[in-house]
């Protein structure tokens, strides 16, 4: 029943990016929906942007293990990320009106900084959607008698066929669906678990007090730590191309500040849902969370659930694992069309063509990111290292292009190409304090220093 249940979505959702195929004309509707978004679309795909296998299977399982403070990069990270987005790099991207976050870069540095923004960015997609992958895989292996390689590679074909037909149209659309079973099925299984234990303050009386931890302990590594943990998600997300193309295609500036708003909202009190159920779990079934923390939630659901509950529980799973799976898929594939292959061929092509070759690199981007899936399965570390390395390139670079006048292509350039070395060197080396910290800083002084030495050219008034 319950695997008959998720076949059933699964075929809806298919039809939905086979009808969504309809709305594309053009690289623009692929891409951005042709900026045509209303607000409970906008704020909805906004929402799903992150809540996929780490919010649900990372998050939780962290949580069980280090507190709160075990999670602040996601959801609390990703809650911020979305305000700040918002309130700081909305107005001025959006009014640029262009198609991916690498042509921003081109519009404020150059050829050059677009080029190698956009090589510095793809890689940590392939990392973000392996983690989807790996997350829909386990799934498949609880409810149905597949392996996880055979599974992974199922999961990669079903999100691309969707996702190949309607682009940002097909996940705008299948998100709201999404979305709504994703609050219905948390809700429902946190209402159980509750009623099963008794009432919530069983439950959260059976926590270790450093569950409820918040902040660190009053030392400099620890606080320089904790703030590091906001940054990854927080920060980092912000110069990618996945949240870029949901906020820019709302179908107009207010429509996408306040989807950012309400979207940041929503996501950081339905992310606590998984934790509180995770503890709730762990509390009722500790011979579950003793075999594999990650599978705790799905395996608690199929032993001691009814029926309508594990279609309900898997119903949202499998919904946030998706929608973020095919953002994850359409970003790079984006970039790589529009930022790598149009600059040296759009002379040669007619935006149809440009259409099907973003079609075949979400098929490549898939590939890579199954490989990698075979390869390394920790949820959480895999979505981290994605959002880290775009942290440490490409965020000050960004930042200072927008709200530094004297910011120059030389100094962008820098900034990208030594934060990256520098946090691949910081991360083989043992440190008190996170790697990406550092790194951070080496783009920052980067981008001062490269300003400074190689200023940006005046223009000349004829």
């Amino acid at each position: 029943m319950l695997l008959s249940a998720i076949i059933i979505y699964l075929i809806i959702t298919v039809a939905v990016g086979a009808w969504s195929s309809k709305l594309v004309k053009n690289s623009n509707d692929f891409v951005l929906a042709g900026r045509q978004l209303p607000l409970f679309l906008s704020a909805s795909a906004l929402f799903a942007t992150w809540f996929g296998s780490e919010t649900i299977f990372g998050a939780s399982s962290e949580y069980l293990d280090s507190g709160l403070q075990g999670v602040i990069e996601d959801p609390f990270g990703g809650a911020l990320c979305l305000v700040l987005f918002g309130v700081f790099y909305l107005r001025p991207m959006y009014r640029m009106n262009v198609l991916t976050i690498g042509d921003v870069y081109k519009r404020i540095f150059g050829k050059k900084v677009e080029f190698f923004s956009s090589v510095f960015m793809i890689p940590a997609y392939f990392g973000y959607v392996a983690a989807q992958l790996v997350a829909l895989a386990l799934i498949f292996n609880s409810i149905a008698d597949i392996s996880i390689s055979n599974a992974i590679i199922l999961s990669a074909g079903i999100v691309v066929f969707y996702t190949f037909l309607g682009g940002m149209w097909a996940i705008s659309i299948t998100d709201f669906i999404q979305t709504t079973l994703i609050v219905v099925g948390l809700v429902w299984v946190a209402v159980m678990v509750s009623k099963q234990a008794g009432g919530v303050m069983p439950i959260l009386e059976s926590a270790p007090e450093v569950s409820f931890q918040f902040f660190p302990d009053a030392n400099p590594i620890s606080w320089i730590n904790y703030l590091g943990a906001w940054m990854i998600l927080g920060l980092g997300s912000i110069p990618s191309q996945d949240i870029y193309q949901r906020v820019m295609s709302a179908k107009s500036e207010k429509v996408a500040i306040r989807s950012t708003y309400l979207a940041g909202g929503f996501y950081v009190t339905i992310g606590l849902l998984p934790l509180f159920i995770a503890l709730g779990a762990k509390f009722l079934y500790p011979e579950i969370y003793l075999e594999n923390k990650q599978l705790l939630l799905p395996e608690m659901v199929l032993r001691h659930g009814g029926m309508h509950v594990q279609i309900l529980f898997f119903g949202a799973l499998i919904s946030a694992i998706m929608s973020t799976t095919s953002s994850g898929l359409l970003a790079p594939a984006a970039i790589i069309s529009e930022n790598l292959i149009r600059p040296y061929f759009g002379h040669r092509l007619r935006d149809k063509n440009f259409l099907w070759i973003l079609r075949f690199n979400i098929i490549f981007v898939a590939v890579i990111a199954t490989i990698m899936a075979q390869w390394k399965t920790n949820i959480y570390e895999l979505v981290a290292e994605a959002s880290i390395l775009m942290l440490v390139s490409l965020f000050v670079p960004l930042t200072a292009g927008l709200y530094w006048k004297k910011a120059s292509e030389m100094g962008a350039l820098m900034s990208i190409i030594f934060g990256m070395i520098a946090y691949l060197i910081f991360v083989n080396i043992e440190m008190p304090i996170y790697p990406h910290i550092p790194a951070l800083l080496v783009s920052a002084l980067s981008m001062i220093l490269g300003t400074y030495i190689f200023p940006k050219k005046q223009k000349i008034n004829a």
